[in-house]
């Protein structure tokens, strides 16, 4: 049986469409619907029941201050070597983001697994194409006003991680022991961003979009310093993909990892 957790997210749904055609997956959620669905719920370790999975899919908690997301991720661990779980598959976050506030939870992680009796494989994603429609989207009149500097972003398409997780889920054992570095192989700084949309690039400073967003009010506190360690790390030049082993997405996929400029360009049309 494969289980593979946050089946509602993003990143969850498009793993589980992937996977649909198989008879052996079940679909962690908090809220289960259907007899494909089983309570999984991170902050209630008495859900964590993983009885008869042989690979779980632990698809990452999400954002939260690093000791929720710790917690929540040794909880399900604990649950997989007290279930005897054969194998983990981790998404993670790219080696090229050590610089990123949130990266912590993420190594944590990675080293709690290393140092389990459990089968792993671990897939370090890069960050969205789609992520970038969010963070460096044009304004009404065509200027993407973002503080990228001159820096570059090696964002994926998120399809493209969902294929490669499901691919790596339904035959584990190819994979133990194996550390994936998936990010995009094009690089995309706002030059290029606006270049694709048809409009300019006015690089902006990290103050001024900080307190931007603090005055909008829509990002909850700890998201603020998340936001702007990115912005930093793009403009710093840490995330262009350079400081990590290229090429191992399209391996996985075995084929050509879909374009991030047009990625980003679909997510701009979608908003």
């Amino acid at each position: 049986m494969i289980l593979v957790t946050g089946a509602t997210g993003a990143l969850g749904q498009l793993v589980a469409t992937r996977l649909a055609p198989r008879e052996d997956v079940v679909l962690g959620t908090r809220t289960p619907r259907s007899p494909s669905e089983r309570r999984i719920d991170f902050d209630d370790p008495a859900s964590l029941d993983l009885t008869g999975v042989d690979t779980l899919l632990l698809i990452s908690a999400g954002y939260g201050e690093d000791d929720v997301v710790i917690a929540r991720h040794d909880s399900v661990i604990s649950a997989a070597e007290k279930a005897k779980v054969g194998h983990v598959v981790y998404t993670s976050l790219s080696g090229d983001g050590d610089h990123l506030t949130y990266a912590l939870a993420h190594r944590w992680t990675e080293r709690r697994l290393r140092e389990s009796p459990l089968d792993w494989t671990i897939l370090r994603n890069g960050l969205y194409a789609e992520f970038l429609a969010a963070i460096a989207a044009p304004g009404p009149d065509g200027t993407i006003a973002a503080p990228l500097g001159a820096g570059r972003l090696a964002a994926v398409a998120r399809e493209d991680l969902a294929e490669a997780a499901a691919l790596v889920a339904a035959a584990p054992a190819q994979h133990a022991g194996r550390v994936y570095e998936l990010v995009g192989e094009e690089a995309l700084g706002g030059a290029d961003l606006a270049a694709a949309t048809g409009g300019t690039y006015e690089p902006t400073s990290l103050a001024r979009t900080r307190e931007a967003l603090i005055a909008a009010g829509q990002a909850l506190p700890f998201q603020v310093p998340m936001l702007m360690s990115t912005y930093a790390a793009v403009a710093g030049g840490f995330l262009d993909g350079s400081g990590v082993e290229r090429g191992a997405l399209r391996t996985l996929l075995g084929r050509a990892p879909r374009s991030a400029l047009d990625v980003y360009g679909e997510a701009l049309a979608a908003a």
